[in-house]
């Protein structure tokens, strides 16, 4: 049984969808400390650090278990957006967004006895249609506080979709997790039946 160092419901739930065995410990990591430090590292980096920083202290804690990590990064026109800390900045986020192209980094990082064993990132490319405001307004009526935790406003499997014009990328990426890559990654550590 491997740990997943998050509380993540999403990437819970693509765990036990595909039969993979876990229990799930929680990793305090200050996410905003480190990001500060990584000002000008590409996307797909910055996820796998962030990623490879939230099962570190899991994996010192659970010596000899498999510890995944994961993160999430989106970004937009050359900026990174973290999860909004309000409605108020979620709106903000929604306008920014409006007519561009989102990027979405998602990263799993395998660790034992605090050593990396296997990381992985993949991103995929989601065309954000012209959002009203009024668009944005009902949306976050209907999709806040749900949506607070996700770094891209939107969760895909529910009201999200309605963001879009396109997607090109893993719907699991898009979900939050390189699931097909690790999966492979898991069969190759014995932790799943070849």
């Amino acid at each position: 049984m491997i740990v997943l160092a998050s509380q993540s419901a999403s990437r819970k739930a693509m765990l036990d969808a595909a039969g993979v065995p876990f229990e799930a410990r929680s990793s305090d990591v200050d996410e905003g400390e480190i990001k500060r430090e990584l000002i000008g590292v590409p996307g797909c980096q910055v996820a796998q650090i962030l990623a490879e920083a939230k099962a570190m202290p899991v994996s010192a804690a659970m010596p000899g278990r498999l510890v995944l990590g994961g993160d999430s990064l989106v970004e937009v026109c050359g900026r990174s957006f973290d999860k909004p800390q309000s409605r108020e900045q979620a709106a903000e986020h929604l306008r920014f967004f409006s007519g561009q192209t989102m990027q979405l980094h998602s990263a799993a990082v395998l660790m034992r006895d605090g050593q990396v064993t296997w990381r992985h990132c993949e991103t995929a490319r989601l065309k954000v249609r012209r959002l009203s405001d009024s668009f944005i307004d009902s949306y976050l009526h209907k999709e806040w506080p749900a949506v607070s935790g996700c770094v891209g406003v939107f969760r895909i499997e529910a009201l999200g979709v309605q963001l879009f014009e396109s997607i090109e990328g893993s719907h699991f990426t898009v979900l939050g997790m390189p699931l097909l890559a690790l999966l492979a990654a898991l069969r190759t550590a014995g932790e799943l039946p070849e």
